[in-house]
């Protein structure tokens, strides 16, 4: 099945604000850090608003029909986005597992920049083809014949 139109550029836009959020994230938690531990509520707070843009960009690739590969990585990113919120759980009975909450945290970040690029190279494939498809009926069309 081919892509719903305008599925491409929508999931590359949504990739790209959320691949900003995330930057932003990682300045929330630099500030929870070296500023006040208080400031971590507004990293906490962030994550949890952010999350629904991976339930988005999952959605966006399933009713796009944009293929397998990335609704599979959509997917990943939404069960990695999940796991954040485990590893902060289980931070005071198992430690070493909650240490993976920023590791994971890049690991988000890695797997939505190629979906951000897959899909804005999807997009321009997509407009390639339209445009070759149109420039092919054109010149498929029987000439005018002038009176």
């Amino acid at each position: 099945m081919r892509a719903r139109p305008g599925a491409y550029t929508a999931l590359a836009v949504v990739a790209s604000i959320f691949v900003a959020c995330l930057v932003v994230q990682v300045f929330l938690a630099g500030l929870g850090v070296f500023d006040s531990p208080s400031a971590f509520i507004t990293h906490t707070t962030w994550g949890y608003v952010i999350e629904w843009l991976t339930l988005v960009m999952l959605l966006i690739a399933a009713f796009g029909r944009l293929g397998r590969r990335l609704i599979g990585l959509t997917a990943l990113t939404l069960v990695l986005m999940v796991l954040q919120s485990v590893f902060v759980a289980v931070r005071d009975d198992f430690p070493m597992v909650a240490a993976l909450h920023p590791v994971n945290g890049f690991g988000v970040l890695l797997v939505t920049i190629v979906i951000a690029r897959l899909a804005w190279l999807g997009r321009r494939a997509a407009i390639t083809a339209a445009t070759t498809a149109e420039a092919g009926a054109t010149s498929l069309a029987p000439a005018e014949v002038p009176s």
